[in-house]
């Protein structure tokens, strides 16, 4: 039986799971908080395993469910209709953009801030740490010496089972670095936060040159041991949280160049 992929944002991150998803032999319903009929693009372009839905419908629809969404959207979520779902939990927390006084007294990590508000899911942190385009085009078949590895977090076995499956399905290989207590380990500012998936960029590159090399150039893997040693290495950062200085400066300009564009959708 083809499972499905519920995914709650409809921007780049969550075109990104759709088409690793569809690829892979997925059906997919993806939703924005604008409506399915802004989605229509997109579906044309997944093709006949995608649709359009309401976040309801795919929430309804998805054995699992993705969040391609920013944190601060986690509160309007329907808690009650998650009910015994399992999660994909893509966000982040960077606190330049919003802030949360239980992330930053470390009472809580981001992903058990999302666990707690939808109590009866079954939440685990995964294909949060890298970029929309390197999701997509980093993933390789099994067996490919290029296959590189992605962690995850959550405190259901099963669940993180679940997720396994479907992250090995689409292309990589997965590497537990724990329960939702221990997430920190692989949030941003850590060793394993996006760095490790994305391009060196060489000196001496003009800004639109940078870009393209970034968007381009080939990212070598992450084996299981590199992930390993860079999960355990990781000391917790303080402050609490990521930011755009933090990140690669090819990427914010790229962002932040669709931003301005208006295209990056939630």
């Amino acid at each position: 039986m083809t499972q499905t992929i519920g995914i709650i944002g409809s921007g780049l991150v969550g075109g990104s799971v759709a088409r690793l998803a569809v690829d892979a032999g997925y059906r997919v319903v993806i939703s924005n908080s604008r409506g399915p009929e802004t989605i229509t693009r997109l579906v044309d372009e997944l093709g006949p395993l995608a649709s359009a839905g309401t976040v309801d419908e795919a929430i309804a629809a998805g054995d699992v469910i993705a969040l391609s969404l920013p944190l601060p959207s986690y509160a309007a979520l329907p808690a009650d209709q998650f009910a015994g779902k399992v999660i994909i939990d893509q966000t982040n927390y960077y606190p330049e953009f919003w802030r949360n006084a239980e992330l930053d007294s470390e009472a809580l990590t981001s992903s058990e801030l999302v666990q707690r508000h939808l109590a009866s899911s079954l939440v685990v942190k995964a294909l949060h740490n890298l970029d929309w385009n390197h999701m997509y085009s980093n993933a390789r078949p099994e067996g490919d010496p290029e296959r590189t590895t992605m962690p995850i977090a959550g405190d259901d076995d099963e669940a993180k089972k679940v997720v396994t499956r479907f992250l090995e399905a689409v292309g990589y290989d997965v590497i537990d670095a724990g329960p939702l207590a221990e997430s920190w380990r692989i949030e941003p500012n850590t060793p394993i936060y996006f760095w490790p998936y994305a391009p060196t960029v060489p000196d001496g590159l003009t800004e639109d040159e940078e870009k393209k090399h970034y968007l381009e150039a080939p990212v070598p893997p992450v084996s299981r041991d590199a992930a390993r040693k860079l999960i355990d290495s990781a000391e917790r950062p303080s402050p609490v949280g990521g930011t755009l200085a933090a990140m690669p400066p090819a990427h914010v300009a790229i962002f932040l160049a669709l931003a301005s564009a208006d295209t990056v959708q939630r």
